[in-house]
């Protein structure tokens, strides 16, 4: 068969001519690993395959042929729009359509409006039996945690056309391993809350690096794991063996409780370039901090500044994740907290995101519950900066006035002298970069807070006084999707939520 395998990492279906350079250096580099894993199990079964990813370079349509058999489409929830109105496309054409990725774990009923199949956890085995079978209109699963995904070497033509330039490495590109899938904490709001943690072969992973260090030693090494290193022992011992000439090649997600000072030298050591620890917040999830549970507040905010800091001598890049407006969240307390993190700790890039709740979530089906969910909301809205629930502790009006204040604190002139001043080389490139992005988004933040003051009917409906989606909401959604705005109508664009099992 001609088998089609497309990753979306662009929402948008065209994007403006000053992000067309950050598109193709950047946003190329963010390919997963199980698009490519697909491609090489399709390939190995001997069906001709065309592979390509989205980051909005051109028209996503003329990525692949037309005349596919099966085409499996991959992307993040908030892609889901795109990809509702490729299947659309392809669906005339005859092609079998099969959506994989987060947003058919998180979401499979609502993807089968517009798929033929929705994945949710997927291996070779299930590759197999979907292309024999072609199951339509059903929901298919593994049944299993993922235990082997082909070698970097096997995903080389994958690698070469998602992540070099015309073949070839530049110094920008990446190269994305796993080491591990699952993890051991159990945050509400996280899709991996219930996924046990597996550590994947560590002989796979030696032969990997070795390969890499052989062939495209200049490379970085991007860890997608969900929570890198939790058998820190285990994955260290595997990287140690390499040969060391000094080169920053590796960049993690991890816990910030993996990142004990006793580790710090060995990451250094073997060449770790970036961390992105999370944090969440000021008043939970303290175990992954490091920090114990009884540690809130200020007393959190001292410790983890000193723990950040005593990790920026080793580590030269470093991303602190935040979630602002959780259910623990109340008042002017997380805003003032997080605004003195920033201030006091310049050499952390802080990125604060909304919470979404993603299906299967604690968080997804506490809120359905609780009749907080904005149900009318299309799930191509399920990304910063837009609310998608209701806050407990706020008022979508006051919401938007704390974040938005997080973010110009940030994103001012003062924040970046300081951020460059404690940083160097590259680092201070990347932190300039992003402070024109950061600046950015809290524009956009205030605008929708002015918004939700001035148009009632707006406001209404993020108070749950209405459940007709505003306007703006449409005009969103169709210059998100410009040119193809017009295969999903005003009813497709409203999505099905139907919870798939307990939380």
């Amino acid at each position: 068969m001609r088998i089609g395998v497309l990753e979306l990492l662009r929402a948008e279906v065209s994007t403006p001519w000053n992000q067309k350079l950050y598109d193709h250096l950047i946003v190329k580099q963010y390919a997963s690993i199980m698009p490519q894993a697909v491609s090489v199990w399709c390939r190995s079964l001997g069906h001709k395959v065309f592979y390509a990813t989205y980051f909005g370079q051109r028209d996503p349509r003329q990525l692949l042929p037309s005349d596919l058999d099966v085409v499996f489409v991959s992307g993040h929830t908030e892609a889901s729009a795109l990809a509702y109105a490729l299947a659309k496309l392809y669906r005339r054409e005859n092609t079998v359509t099969v959506m994989g990725g987060p947003h058919a774990k998180q979401f499979p009923h609502d993807c089968l409006r517009f798929f033929d199949i929705a994945v949710r956890d997927c291996d070779r085995s299930l590759i197999v039996d979907i292309l024999r079978e072609l199951p339509r209109g059903e929901i298919v699963s593994s049944g299993h945690t993922l235990q082997e995904i082909p070698s970097v070497q096997e995903r080389m033509p994958e690698i070469r056309a998602a992540n070099f330039w015309r073949g070839r490495p530049y110094p920008l590109a990446v190269i994305s391993l796993l080491t591990s899938t699952g993890c051991p904490y159990s945050c509400d709001f996280c899709v991996d809350w219930n996924n046990p943690y597996v550590l994947l072969p560590p002989e796979q992973l030696e032969a990997d690096l070795r390969y890499i260090v052989h062939s495209f030693p200049e490379v970085l090494v991007s860890f997608h794991d969900p929570n890198f290193a939790i058998k820190f022992d285990e994955v260290l011992d595997v990287i140690e063996k390499l040969p060391r000439d000094g080169r920053r090649r590796y960049a993690m997600e991890s816990s910030l409780s993996i990142l004990r000072p006793s580790r710090l030298e060995r990451l250094r050591e073997v060449g770790f370039a970036f961390v992105a620890p999370g944090v969440e917040s000021w008043t939970a999830y303290s175990n992954k901090a490091g920090t114990g549970p009884a540690v809130t507040g200020r007393e959190k905010l001292e410790r983890v500044v000193k723990h950040f800091a005593l990790i920026h001598e080793y580590i030269p890049m470093i991303q602190a994740n935040f979630i602002f407006g959780l259910d623990c969240d109340e008042g002017d307390e997380p805003v003032e907290l997080m605004k003195e993190f920033a201030t006091r700790a310049p050499f952390v890039w802080p990125n604060v995101g909304i919470p979404t709740p993603y299906g299967e979530t604690p968080l997804y089906h506490q809120h359905l519950r609780d009749g907080r969910m904005l149900t009318s909301m299309p799930f191509a809205f399920y990304w910063g900066p837009y609310l998608v629930t209701t806050p407990r502790n706020y008022t979508p009006v006051a919401y938007y006035e704390r974040i938005s204040e997080i973010f110009s604190h940030s994103a001012t002139g003062n924040m970046l002298i300081k951020r460059l001043q404690a940083n160097s080389g590259l680092v201070r490139f990347a932190h300039s970069a992003r402070t024109v992005g950061l600046r950015a988004m809290a524009k956009t933040l205030r605008g929708l807070g002015e918004l939700m003051k001035s148009d009632t009917q707006f406001r209404a409906f993020h108070e749950r006084e209405t459940n007709t989606l505003p306007e703006f909401y449409h005009r969103q959604f169709e210059r998100l999707l410009g040119p193809y705005a017009g295969l999903l109508s005003k009813e497709d664009r409203l999505p099905t939520h139907q919870p798939m099992g307990r939380a």
